[in-house]
C-alpha cells in the first residue's frame, strides 16, 4: 500500500464535495455530469492508492451513465435533482453490472448480476453508479483495506468503511451504507461526514432482509445530498417489506430550531477521552446560549429510565444479531471454511452458545427500551448525544501471534440505541478532536426522518464547529 502522512481535520475550513449546487450550472450549460465525474475521478487516481476505498470501479460504464445523464440536463429532462451524481454502493449491495462479494473471501468473485432494490431506485433517478466499495467482512467487524482519508494508521470506522472514506476524501458526493448496529453513523463521525441512518425499514433493502435492525442509509458531504439521495430511493422503492418506508418533503426539509434537547450519555460515556467530553461540552454550552434547553438523566426521571434500559445495549443488540445470523454464517463456514475470518466465527460460536430463550429476552429488553424511548416523545424535539467514541483509533492490523483486536473497526456503543430504538439518526461533523473527526449525532422517535433532517439542518448552520487539541 502507498504510503501517505496524516493531512488533519479542521471542521471550520473542511469543504466537501457537494452536487446539489451543481444542477443550476448543468441547466446554464457552464458544468456538465460528465465533467462533474471526470473530477470525481482524479481525485479517485490521486487518492485511492491510500484510501482504498474501492472493492470495484468502473470508469467506463460510470462515464456512459454521466454522458447519459448530460443529454437529459442539456434537453431540460433530467429524471431527477441526483440525476448524474456519482454514488458509490456498499458492497454488500447487489449490483447487475459489478460483484459483490461482502468483504469476504467465500464470495470471491461472486457476480449475482442483479441490483438491489436501492440501487435499481438509484438508477432510476438518473444517479451514475460509480464502484463498489468496501465493507467489513459481511458487515461485521473484521475490517477491510480502507483508511482513514485524514490520518491513514487509523481506521474509517465500519462497517461501511468505503462510503465513509471515499465521501471524506471527496472521491464522490454520496455512497449507500447500511447499519445494524453502527455501521452508518459511526464511520460518518469518524469520517467527518454527513450521514442518515432513517427509520428501521426507512429503505427498501431488498434481498439485505437478514437481520431485525438491519437499515440502508446515506453519507454525504452535505445535508442536501443526504436528504436528496435518500428520498429519490423511497420515492421509488419505498421500505422494507410491512414497513411504510421513509417519508417527508422532496427537497431537503428547512432548518428547524429545537426548543428542547434531551443529552444521551449511553453506555459509552465512561469510557469516553477527555478531548471528546470537552468538545461535546462546547457544542452544548453553545446550544444553551441559542437558547435551547438541555435535559440530562438527573433532570428527567424519563430520561434516567431511558439511559437505564439501554445500559447493555451493546449486550443487548449482539445478540440479537448474532443469533439472526447464525444460519446463514454457519453454512457459510461449512462451505468454505477458510473462507471466512476468526472474528466472524467466533460471532458465530457466540450465538450456537445461546438458546432461543437468550434470544427472546433479548428481544424483551429491546422492546422495553423502545417503550421508553416513546414515553419521552413529549418530552423532547430530539435526543442529541455522539455519533462514535471520540476520534478514530490507530489500527495497522492484527499483531501476529496476538489475540485478536475485540472491535477494529471501532465501538458501536454510540450507535446502538438508536438502532434498537429503531431511530432515525443523523450524524453531523460538529468536532474535531487532535485533528480527526468526531461526529455528533441527533435522533427522534421512529418516522421522524425530516424532522431530524430539519433539526441537523439548523444545527450546522447555528452552531460553530469545535476544535480540541
Amino acid at each position: 500500500m502507498a504510503q501517505a502522512a496524516a493531512t488533519g481535520y479542521d471542521p471550520r475550513t473542511y469543504e466537501p464535495l457537494t452536487f446539489h449546487d451543481a444542477a443550476g450550472r448543468f441547466r446554464m450549460g457552464d458544468d456538465t455530469p460528465r465533467d462533474f465525474l471526470e473530477r470525481c475521478l482524479a481525485t479517485i487516481e490521486e487518492r485511492e492508492p491510500v484510501v482504498q476505498a474501492f472493492a470495484h470501479l468502473d470508469r467506463n460504464q460510470a462515464r456512459a451513465a454521466a454522458d447519459a445523464s448530460t443529454e437529459r440536463w442539456a434537453a431540460g429532462e433530467p429524471l431527477s435533482p441526483i440525476d448524474g451524481m456519482p454514488v458509490g454502493i456498499k458492497d454488500l449491495l447487489e449490483t447487475k453490472d459489478m460483484p459483490t462479494e461482502y468483504g469476504c473471501e467465500a464470495f470471491r468473485g461472486n457476480f449475482p448480476r442483479r441490483d438491489n432494490a436501492a440501487v435499481w431506485a438509484l438508477r432510476q433517478a438518473g444517479a451514475v453508479i460509480l464502484g463498489k466499495t468496501v465493507t467489513a467482512e459481511l458487515g461485521g467487524s473484521h475490517p477491510g483495506p480502507t483508511t482513514n482519508p485524514f490520518d491513514p494508521r487509523r481506521s474509517p470506522g465500519g462497517s461501511s468503511s468505503g462510503s465513509a472514506a471515499g465521501v471524506a476524501a471527496r472521491m464522490f458526493p454520496a455512497a449507500l451504507g447500511t447499519q445494524v448496529g453502527g455501521s452508518i453513523i459511526r464511520p460518518a463521525g469518524y469520517c467527518g461526514n454527513v450521514a442518515l441512518k432513517p427509520t428501521q425499514g426507512g429503505i427498501n433493502r431488498g434481498e439485505r432482509q437478514t437481520t431485525s435492525m438491519s437499515t440502508h442509509g446515506v453519507h454525504a458531504g452535505c445535508i442536501e445530498d443526504m436528504w436528496q439521495v435518500a428520498i429519490e430511493i423511497a420515492k421509488r422503492a419505498g421500505g422494507d417489506r410491512g414497513w411504510p418506508g421513509l417519508q417527508g418533503p422532496s427537497t431537503t426539509p428547512e432548518p428547524r430550531t429545537p426548543e428542547r434537547l434531551i443529552v444521551l450519555e449511553t453506555q459509552g460515556w465512561d469510557d469516553l477521552d477527555e478531548g471528546s467530553k470537552e468538545g461535546f461540552a462546547a457544542v452544548l454550552a453553545q446550544l444553551r446560549e441559542l437558547g435551547i434547553q438541555l435535559l440530562r438523566r438527573r433532570d428527567d426521571p424519563l430520561v434516567e429510565t431511558l439511559e437505564g434500559v439501554i445500559s447493555n445495549a451493546r449486550d443487548v443488540c449482539n445478540t440479537i444479531t448474532d443469533w439472526e445470523n447464525q444460519w446463514a454464517t454457519r453454512n457459510l463456514v461449512d462451505q468454505h471454511p477458510d473462507g471466512v475470518s476468526e472474528r466472524a466465527k467466533a460471532a458465530l460460536a457466540h450465538a450456537e452458545a445461546m438458546s432461543v430463550d437468550d434470544y427472546r429476552a433479548a428481544l424483551i429488553v429491546r422492546e422495553v427500551a423502545q417503550e421508553a424511548h416513546a414515553a419521552l416523545a413529549g418530552s423532547a424535539d430530539a435526543i442529541i448525544t455522539l455519533s462514535c467514541p471520540g476520534p478514530a483509533h490507530v489500527w495497522l492490523g492484527d499483531e501476529p501471534g496476538a489475540p485478536l483486536a475485540p472491535r477494529p473497526t471501532g465501538d458501536p456503543v454510540f450507535n446502538f440505541p438508536s438502532s434498537m430504538l429503531f431511530a432515525p439518526a443523523v450524524s453531523m461533523p460538529l468536532m474535531s478532536v487532535g485533528g480527526m473527526p468526531v461526529g455528533v449525532q441527533v435522533f427522534g422517535q421512529p418516522h421522524e426522518d425530516a424532522g431530524m433532517t430539519a433539526i441537523a439542518r439548523w444545527l450546522l448552520g447555528a452552531v460553530e464547529p469545535v476544535v480540541v487539541g
